[in-house]
């Protein structure tokens, strides 16, 4: 046990550092309470008390700062050195503890209680001694950092607690573990403390040398791939790939990272990444490799653009671009306030029905402008092949995506505005049936997990608007039709194309054939007499032409310096486009007998159709002529058979048939003729043939007729009235099935048209012929 004993001495705080008793070692001193310390203990006894503070970053410790137990020391030798601090050599005497303290002004002085060592040893602190040393031997070997000569010095300390000491002062201890060693009085008890601490650093440096082997592995595994990259790098340049892959690989590995892939997509093209970094450069299959992981990166995986659903600013740019078109507009309306309400909405797949030239494909991309999205558009028209839609399977030499997906990287987006324009021009042949390709692709149901042959992995549509136009829906098979919500656009009226002139058409060829506002005036009269007299078409298109050719005119006269301005009226507009080139006004000039004005709808919009019928001495002989199909074939015979049953009716001659051959004629012989809507127009001009009974000639007519003489519904009401209108018919017969379409139809129309709702012929005849036979 240690003895203990009082003094006082000066205190000299240290920071950072702890010496144990035996100890000899130099320590540098600057602060000026230490050094005054330090002179008080060479005037004295040169002895000097050592304690270390708790906080090193203290300059000036108080008593709270220090730890309490520390180590009696005498200074041996004391050196000033020229930047001012003090050099001097101390040795440790025994542990001491701190009784009192006493500021002394220029330094610190303290009353301690020493233990003095006690140098007897029992069986036990001669067995702690050797379990210690052993360990501290193992310890030598495996850590390398201490001499042999050490643990030489160390085996000959007899006393146990001073062996302690010495080699904890070897361990790489922090210092409140050293310091609590210090506080360790008790030397049984200490060199139990070093044994345990001896035995934790072996198994640290067991763990540092297996972490070490593990990391050289590693780093021999890493060398030898550099080493074999580099070799890769030379046989590529000696074979002509300058570059190599290696900055290639680089580069798609970061595309791949921040392409936004789900994960099972971002696997396989890593691991494609990695067939392609095996591959050599002059292989057939790098080329295709690298395609796919490139079409792989620059698609949108989640890249997408925030809607605008301002509702307002919607409207008014669908407004300024296009005049008309309610029922569009309103259904795009419809759609945002939907999408801001929920805040989730598959996109639509709308389809835009109607004739060239009215704005189907100007509308999709006004749709994409007012939702603020980006627009692909992709032509249909002559596709003929599934691969086209699909795309082609990678083993295919020249393999790429199909259209759909192509379209998709063009958008740089996951929900663009992606117009599928002239859908109903899709054909099949022995190559598949890219009609039946979309059906996937327009299905909400199915199209967030479309799969492209040569992308392979899913991907999703679901978030993408679908606008599909067509001119023809007849063409577009019916599973694919139902897919689609259809919007119709049937053409425009003259006032809206006369405000369409003026405020879209006009101003873009004024500007294209580099004329200004101020040298060409182009009156609504004018414009209203072209669109009467120089077109007849559902759309725009050729109204556009004849603007141009005005244009150009226009830009002849003042380049020849002839005029500076020039204003085109009702007058003058024969200077400029010619003779006009259609009558405007009355269908026919007179009633006639035997002429029917029927209505037609054609893919260019409505039309007015004049069906003759002759007759001639004969035996009942049916002759039709005017490229006519099946339809209306079978429509005229159809009529034919009616008129024979109900003849005394109607004031015919019953054996007509024994005495004449009928002809139908329908003008434009070249133009073919089909369609289930010319029957009653047929039997009208049969009777009036017949009966000698002349059609009045401000009547159209349009409707189907059955062998008991009712008359059937028909499709594109509302494009018929409009080339009604145009004709300058005023009174247009019609099925009353049909009465549902008439709200349809433009109000301006609408009210200059006497609409005539019929259910049978004897109806339509009571309306379309004159009362008495003509003269």
């Amino acid at each position: 046990m240690a003895k203990e004993k009082e003094m006082i001495v000066p205190l000299l705080p240290l920071r950072g550092l702890l010496v144990y008793p035996t100890m000899v070692l130099h320590l540098d001193v600057g602060r000026e309470k230490s050094v005054q310390a330090l002179e008080k203990a060479m005037v004295d006894d040169h002895m000097i008390f050592l304690t270390t503070q708790k906080d090193i970053t203290i300059d000036d410790p108080s008593e709270d700062d220090l730890y309490k137990l520390g180590t009696l020391t005498k200074v041996k030798q004391m050196l000033k050195l020229p930047n001012g601090t003090i050099r001097v050599l101390v040795e440790g005497l025994n542990r001491a503890e701190i009784v009192s303290f006493y500021d002394e002004g220029d330094h610190f002085a303290v009353s301690l209680k020493t233990f003095e060592e006690s140098t007897e040893k029992d069986v036990e602190d001669q067995a702690l001694m050797r379990t210690m040393l052993d360990y501290f031997e193992q310890y030598i070997k495996m850590s390398k950092k201490i001499s042999a000569e050490t643990y030489s010095s160390v085996a000959d300390i007899e006393e146990p607690g001073r062996m302690a000491d010495i080699i904890s002062s070897h361990l790489p201890l922090k210092l409140k573990e050293k310091q609590e060693i210090l506080e360790t009085i008790d030397a049984k008890e200490r060199m139990n403390r070093v044994i345990d601490i001896i035995h934790n650093e072996k198994e640290v440096l067991n763990l540092e040398k297996k972490i070490g082997q593990r990391v050289k592995r590693s780093m021999e595994r890493t060398q030898k791939e550099y080493y074999l990259r580099e070799q890769m790098k030379a046989i590529q340049k000696e074979l002509g790939d300058k570059e190599g892959k290696t900055g290639e690989i680089a580069d798609l590995t970061e595309k791949i990272e921040l392409a936004g892939m789900p994960e099972n997509v971002k696997n396989i093209a890593l691991k494609e990444l990695d067939r392609y970094e095996k591959v050599p450069t002059s292989s057939a299959e790098s080329a295709v490799i690298r395609n796919y992981i490139e079409w792989l990166v620059s698609l949108p995986w989640s890249k997408k653009t925030e809607d605008d659903l301002d509702i307002l600013r919607a409207e008014k740019i669908l407004n300024e671009d296009h005049y008309g078109l309610e029922k569009v507009k309103e259904r795009v309306l419809e759609y945002l306030a939907v999408q801001k309400l929920t805040n989730s909405l598959r996109g639509p797949i709308l389809c835009l029905a109607g004739p060239p030239g009215v704005g189907k494909t100007s509308l999709a991309k006004s749709i994409a402008a007012s939702l603020n999205r980006h627009f692909v558009r992709v032509s249909l028209g002559g596709v003929r092949d599934e691969s086209e839609i699909r795309g082609h399977r990678r083993t295919y030499v020249g393999a790429m995506p199909g259209r759909i997906i192509q379209g998709m990287k063009k958008a740089g987006t996951i929900n663009p505005v992606f117009l599928l324009d002239e859908i109903d021009k899709m054909s099949s042949d022995f190559r598949g049936d890219p009609s039946s390709a979309m059906l996937e692709v327009l299905d909400p149901e199915q199209n967030f997990n479309f799969s492209d042959h040569y992308i392979e992995e899913p991907y999703d549509l679901s978030k993408v608007m679908f606008i599909a136009t067509a001119n023809n829906l007849s063409t577009i098979p019916g599973p694919l039709l139902d897919r689609m919500e259809i919007i119709t656009i049937a053409g425009y009226t003259e006032i809206e194309k006369v405000h369409i002139t003026r405020d879209h058409l006009l101003p873009k060829q004024i500007k294209e054939n580099g004329l200004s506002k101020g040298t060409l005036q182009v009156r609504d009269d004018a414009i209203l007499k072209v669109v009467r007299y120089y077109t007849r078409e559902a759309g725009v298109r050729s109204l556009e032409r004849q603007m141009a050719t005005i244009c150009r005119k226009t830009a002849r006269i003042v380049v020849s310096g002839e005029k500076k301005r020039v204003v085109v009226t009702e007058k003058n507009v024969e200077e400029f486009l010619g003779k006009p080139r259609f009558r405007y006004g009355q269908a026919e000039l007179e009633d006639q007998v035997g002429v029917a004005t029927g209505l037609a709808y054609t893919t260019v919009g409505g039309d007015t159709l004049q069906i003759e019928v002759s007759l001639s001495p004969g035996k009942g002989k049916l002759v039709l002529t005017g490229k006519l199909g099946d339809v209306m074939k079978e429509s005229a015979q159809a009529a034919f058979s009616y008129i024979r049953s109900k003849a005394e009716e109607l004031g015919i001659d019953p054996n007509f048939h024994e005495k004449f051959d009928i002809h139908i004629h329908v003008p434009e012989g070249a133009v073919p003729k089909d369609g289930p809507s010319a029957g009653i127009t047929m039997a009208t001009a049969l009777v009036s043939a017949l009966s000698g009974r002349a059609i009045r000639r401000e009547v159209g007519m349009t409707g189907e007729i059955t062998l008991r003489g009712r008359v059937l519904p028909i499709g594109g009401l509302k494009e018929k009235s409009l080339s009604a209108h145009r004709a300058g018919l005023t009174k247009i017969i019609i099925p009353k099935d049909n009465e549902k379409d008439i709200d349809d139809i433009p109000e301006t129309v609408r009210n200059e048209l006497d609409f005539v709702l019929v259910s049978h012929v004897d109806e339509v005849l009571k309306h379309a012929l004159t009362e008495g036979a003509a003269q």
